[in-house]
């Protein structure tokens, strides 16, 4: 029915071109007036409309196409189905076995490779990550050999801090055993 409908519909398609045709014919003949615009507007519009109906035509058969396809496809598959059902029981629980086994197989497969790229992942960001820190380790070897003046301040001055600190921690020691010998006697 699809088929005949869809020769029918061909026949009024190419009908229609025909009498678009016969219509371009006569808006170029000599005894038509060529400043005519409204006749070559209704001319155009009729092209147009004959393009979108043959558009929608070769759009609409081939999604007739494609649904009857996948129709036939999955006729097949539930014949494969019932066929599969149908078969004898020994082989149907080797063969489910087998597949289970193959599920198996597969989803440890699957998780294998996850594990190696997650450490490919950690090994590219800890490689990264080193040459971050070996090129801020130059650039401050760079920075102390450039300003020897600036390194040696900082170790002057890291000098101080510790003179000041054992000093500090002198003077309260002994006021702190001056405090407990006044508080015991």
């Amino acid at each position: 029915m699809f088929e005949t409908m869809a020769i029918e519909i061909e026949q009024l398609l190419a009908r229609l071109i025909g009498v678009n045709d016969k219509m371009a014919e006569y808006t170029n003949s000599a005894g038509v007036p060529s400043l005519n615009a409204a006749l070559m507007h209704t001319l155009q519009r009729h092209r147009d409309i004959l393009q979108d109906y043959t558009h929608e035509f070769h759009k609409t058969k081939a999604d007739f196409v494609a649904i009857r396809e996948r129709e036939n496809l999955m006729g097949s598959v539930r014949k494969d189905i019932e066929s599969y059902k149908s078969g004898s029981g020994v082989n149907n629980r080797r063969t489910e076995l087998f597949l289970k086994e193959h599920d198996h197989l597969r989803n440890s497969d699957r998780l294998i490779e996850e594990t190696i790229s997650i450490a490919m992942a950690s090994k590219e960001n800890k490689t990264s990550q080193r040459g971050m820190l070996k090129s801020i380790q130059s650039k401050m070897n760079t920075l102390a050999s450039h300003f020897p003046a600036v390194n040696s301040l900082i170790q002057q001055i890291n000098l101080r801090k510790r003179r000041d600190s054992l000093i500090l921690g002198g003077v309260i020691g002994v006021c702190t055993i001056l405090l407990l010998l006044y508080a015991f006697h």
